[in-house]
């Protein structure tokens, strides 16, 4: 065999990334004290890597948290579609709901009458957005039903009481039992002119919904007694419908409008909140953007680091290809380095992000009391928790976006390595 054969032969015949090519890789890997800069440099890529793969799956799933948090909390007491009369009087809500209820794939149908008021006690005031129900739709409604922290709603439609968040009775420093009174400015008609209506109701329960803007706002009276408040006579402002599938709600108007032939202005959950979770979404997609950055920056810094690692291993190269390694060899193995960075990066990235995302509001509540700080105020985020969902799919992407990155950077240094030419190499050593 020629001495360029020689060259151009795999070593000992070895196959592509046989044990002799990894073996070399997990030497060039180890720390020495003449290359420890190199090895630092493939720490730090390493680091990089993990904690860019961590942030982006904690970061994503507390997005996704939020997202399902909020649709859950705003569902869950304002319904998925809203039907108001047009042209005339709304008397018929209850023929309306009863064919409403129906439709195929409604779970509920609630008549109401909304209005807005001001509560107040000796303690405090605050503006409220009063719903008047009947006790039947009320005991149903989930949001509210399975969210009573005191009191009860048994008997709800009997006297004259009202439901009211946990944080608007905090803000009035009451409980159940205690008084509140209710102001709307559009009273009774006298020869002076619409005389503002203040009455006193007895706080039968106290609900948390978990989102504050709804525990801070709601208050929940019987149908009757807020048609006689509102002076609606007999009728109703809306009737809210909540279906089994919010995400078919194109489907549901159509069959809606099959079942009630009453003219009605229909909107849903999409047109009422399409802002708020268009807004998410975008949040969502420009933070995964800026954190894939870290991942990235990681990704130059296995470039740097197999660069310094050719530099240093030239004579070693050398050897090899003068021994009968390929050139195709030398790559392969300057490609394990990189991949073997990539995919260390990529494993405890993604076991830091599960282990945080899964542990996330234990781990608020002890940063809080050990800074005496409050992370994730509820006033602000809207949420009483810091909610994590992980979607396994978006996971799955993240780690195979970082084991393309970390093998891409790895061509170009490898190249370079299977490109050097083992007689100038030895010759300048």
């Amino acid at each position: 065999m020629s001495e360029r054969g020689a060259a151009t032969e795999p070593l000992d015949g070895a196959k592509a990334f046989s044990p002799f090519e990894r073996m070399v890789a997990l030497r060039y890997l180890r720390a020495r004290r003449a290359d420890g800069f190199v090895s630092v440099i493939a720490g730090f890529s390493f680091l990089g890597i993990m904690l860019g793969v961590a942030t982006l799956i904690v970061v994503t799933s507390v997005m996704n948290g939020f997202h399902r948090e909020l649709m859950d909390k705003i569902m869950g007491v304002n319904g998925h579609a809203f039907l108001q009369a047009v042209e005339t009087p709304f008397t018929d809500w209850d023929d309306v709901s009863a064919k409403a209820s129906r439709t195929p794939g409604v779970k509920l149908a609630i008549p109401m009458v909304e209005g807005a008021a001001g509560i107040s006690t000796q303690f405090g005031q605050s503006g409220v957005l009063v719903r008047g129900v009947r006790e039947k739709d009320l005991i149903r409604l989930p949001g509210i039903a399975d969210n009573v922290k005191s009191g009860a709603l048994k008997g709800f439609d009997t006297g004259e009481s009202v439901a009211i968040g946990q944080r608007l009775a905090e803000t009035l420093g009451v409980s159940v039992g205690d008084k509140v009174s209710l102001l709307v400015a559009k009273g009774a008609q006298t020869p002076f002119g619409v005389a503002p209506r203040i009455k006193a109701y007895r706080v039968a329960a106290i609900f948390s919904i978990g989102m504050s803007e709804f525990d801070n706002v709601f208050v929940y009276m019987p149908l009757a007694e807020a048609q006689l408040f509102f002076n609606k006579d007999k009728e109703a402002t809306v009737v809210e419908v909540f279906v089994d599938d919010p995400e078919e709600m194109d489907l549901f108007r159509t069959n809606l409008e099959k079942a009630v032939t009453r003219p009605l202005i229909v909107t849903d959950w999409r047109q009422r909140n399409k802002t708020f979770f268009d807004t998410l979404k975008v949040e969502k997609n420009i933070l995964f953007i800026i954190l894939t950055l870290i991942v990235i920056v990681a990704a130059f810094n296995i470039v740097s680091g197999l660069t310094m690692l050719v530099k240093d291993k030239t004579q070693d190269i050398a050897i090899l290809r003068t021994m009968g390694a390929s050139r195709a060899a030398v790559l392969r193995v300057f490609l394990i380095i990189g991949a073997s960075i990539g995919v260390a990066g990529a494993i405890a990235g993604f076991l830091l992000g599960l282990l945080i995302a899964k542990n996330l509001d234990t781990i608020r509540l002890a940063l809080n009391k050990a800074f005496d700080a409050n992370l994730f105020p509820a006033e602000f985020y809207f949420l009483s928790r810091l909610p994590a969902i992980v979607d396994m799919r978006e996971v799955t992407v993240i780690v195979v976006m970082t084991l393309i990155l970390a093998v891409l950077a790895s061509i170009y240094p490898a190249w370079k390595a299977a490109s050097l030419d083992p007689i100038e190499a030895l010759r300048h050593e």
